[in-house]
């Protein structure tokens, strides 16, 4: 522990140890990516190699939970993690805050459930290193199109979520855990506003992506896990977590049955079920919703 630091001492320490940590592991991830030319051409090597890659990343999270005891003591309250299975296909939802989350949720599962797949934007990609080390770890990526441009282009419209079922296609033969944060940015006062979402903190929840997540893995994916993440003291910004300013962080954890026929049927030719699966994520979200607004207040 670096307490004992100047706050802004501390803070810069960390951040750079977190930071070389991600970038040593997205290098060592990018010299082993041949070896997934390797499995194709011998498909008996690919059990083998996906499982060197995922030690990559596990190795990752587990190292950053190191760096994170130089901090002041963090109460890492994360509950419900009994009963999970690494041999088990799972859709994870969460809410989304600030850059701390992605750490605090990997942090969490790791070897805990099949290595994380998050769904990250296609402008993510073009970031030095890393965006080729989550790009070769089979990451699914989004393209989104503004109403602008589909106006302007019609024919591109729903490209976007062909990109999603391909993306999940490659999960179909081993067992992931596909993570998507439904409200699709993090949560501002200003974004709050702006969409006039009717829940206190969170934004409304996007349900296309996370029904076309469901279409390609068909009935593997049985379970959806549920996570709630809360900082009693406020949401913290990376500079504020790597320099000591978070002192407890809470993450509950639900695991929930997803309906069967959620994963046999088209979202987009379909407008019954379209209703009812808009209707099921919104479920969701009041009740979380309200489980957040419980662990603040707790």
């Amino acid at each position: 522990m670096l307490s004992f630091l100047p706050a802004p001492l501390l803070g810069f320490i960390v951040g750079t140890l977190l930071i070389a940590n991600t970038v040593l592991h997205a290098i060592v991830i990018l010299l082993f990516s041949p070896l997934k030319l390797l499995a194709l051409l011998a498909p008996p090597l690919a059990p083998a190699v996906r499982r060197t890659m995922a030690a990559f990343q596990e190795n990752w999270t587990a190292l950053n939970g190191g760096i994170f005891r130089l901090l002041p003591r963090i109460d890492w309250d994360i509950r419900g993690l009994d009963g999970l299975r690494r041999d088990q296909w799972y859709f994870v939802v969460a809410n989304h805050q600030c850059w701390v989350d992605i750490l605090a949720v990997f942090h969490a599962l790791n070897r805990r459930v099949p290595p994380l797949k998050i769904f990250i934007k296609q402008e993510r990609l073009y970031v030095p290193v890393v965006g080729l080390a989550v790009y070769a770890l089979d990451y699914p990526f989004m393209k989104r199109y503004s109403k602008e441009l589909l106006a302007k282009k019609p024919q591109l419209r729903g490209k976007d979520l062909e990109t999603t079922r391909a993306a999940c296609a490659k999960y179909q033969g081993y067992p992931v855990s596909v993570m998507s944060y439904l409200e699709g940015t993090r949560i501002t006062p200003g974004k709050h506003a702006a969409t006039a979402s009717p829940y206190r903190h969170l934004l409304r929840p996007k349900s296309a992506g996370a029904a076309f997540v469901l279409s390609a893995l068909g009935t593997r994916m049985e379970s959806l896990l549920d996570m709630t993440i809360a900082y009693p003291d406020g949401i913290p910004s990376f500079w504020d977590f790597c320099r000591g300013r978070v002192r407890r962080i809470i993450i509950e954890v639900s695991v929930r049955e997803i309906p069967a026929h959620f994963c046999l049927s088209s979202y987009e030719n379909d407008e019954a079920y379209r209703n009812e699966f808009q209707s099921w994520v919104g479920s969701l979200w009041a009740d979380k919703d309200n489980r957040l607004d419980a662990l603040l207040r707790s």
